[in-house]
């Protein structure tokens, strides 16, 4: 079984980029598409026990036991939880309103660094909800939800959490964030709260890197979070992309003014470089926008049960 799925990925890698091929850079990345229903690994596993990411089948009655192949997240018959009941998430997409951060080019396209931050982050929020986390995004755009197109339109409707304005004064924006993140973080004293605030860089156009992570010096519980996540990338690249290293890095990043003030321990996450070429692919397809979400709370649902 496991060689004909195995036929059948290689057979994906000749659909074009942009049909969405569950990748990243291009290359397949065992992850599903936008569309379809997605089981993190360790909540769902296939016939011979391994872990897997697929679409998952619609259950077919059966007399006795229920079948135990490919079961979803679920809540247990003792305690009725999910796996990630409990814990509390504060998502920020980077920029919003009237500043769209970064402005990659794509052909005759422009690629705005808060539309692909804020697409990865909703993604994240609804995997993190299905596994029963209470998730606040403090960016939102009232009229975009998941998209799946390659260019995403720029627009400067986004509102703050809980419902305002976005500033465009930089120091103003981010202390909006702050201030409302720890509001909150202050009602759900107690319980296991992370903050994390996803980007995308921009550098030179010949500059190539992979997803990469902050954390403050003195926040342990950021470093774990932080690392957490890192090795869910290196084990997906060395699964999915053996040919291919990782080069992404976790350090230090102390002056960040959302790493620096805000209560609850941050992760700053840079997704790529968005005037590369190579690492636009990771942008604009949209099945690699869902790896990036899938990876990132594989490693997320990791630092939780470690805690």
């Amino acid at each position: 079984m496991q060689r004909f799925v195995f036929l059948l990925l290689l057979l994906s890698l000749s659909r074009s980029p942009d049909a969405g091929c569950g990748s990243i850079d291009g290359r397949f990345a065992g992850i599903p598409t936008a569309g379809e229903r997605t089981v993190l690994p360790g909540l769902g596993t296939d016939r011979s026990g391994e872990r897997q990411v697929r679409k998952q089948p619609k259950p077919k009655k059966r007399s006795g036991a229920a079948s135990r192949r490919n079961v979803p997240a679920k809540k247990t018959a003792k305690t009725g939880r999910r796996p990630l009941s409990g814990a509390v998430f504060y998502l920020a997409s980077g920029h919003g309103g009237p500043d769209p951060g970064a402005i990659g080019r794509y052909g005759r396209f422009l690629l705005p660094e808060d539309e692909y931050a804020y697409d990865v982050t909703i993604r994240l929020s609804e995997l993190l909800k299905q596994q029963g986390a209470t998730v606040y995004m403090m960016v939102r755009d009232p009229n975009d939800g998941i998209r799946n197109e390659a260019v995403l339109k720029l627009d400067k409707d986004e509102r703050a959490y809980p419902n305002q304005p976005i500033p465009l004064n930089q120091t103003a924006r981010l202390r909006q964030t702050t201030t409302a993140v720890n509001r909150l973080y202050a009602r759900h004293k107690g319980a296991y709260q992370r903050l994390i605030t996803i980007h995308v860089d921009s550098r030179s156009r010949g500059e190539n890197i992979d997803v990469f992570f902050y954390h403050h010096s003195s926040s342990a519980v950021g470093r774990r979070l932080a690392t957490h996540i890192h090795r869910r990338f290196q084990t997906n690249y060395r699964r999915y992309q053996p040919n291919r290293p990782y080069s992404g890095t976790v350090s230090t990043r102390n002056t960040l003014y959302v790493v620096k003030n805000s209560h609850p321990p941050t992760v700053f996450i840079e997704l790529g470089n968005i005037q590369n070429r190579q690492d636009q692919r990771r942008f604009v397809i949209a099945s690699n926008r869902q790896a990036l979400a899938n990876w990132m709370a594989q490693g997320i649902l990791d630092d939780f049960r470690s805690r």
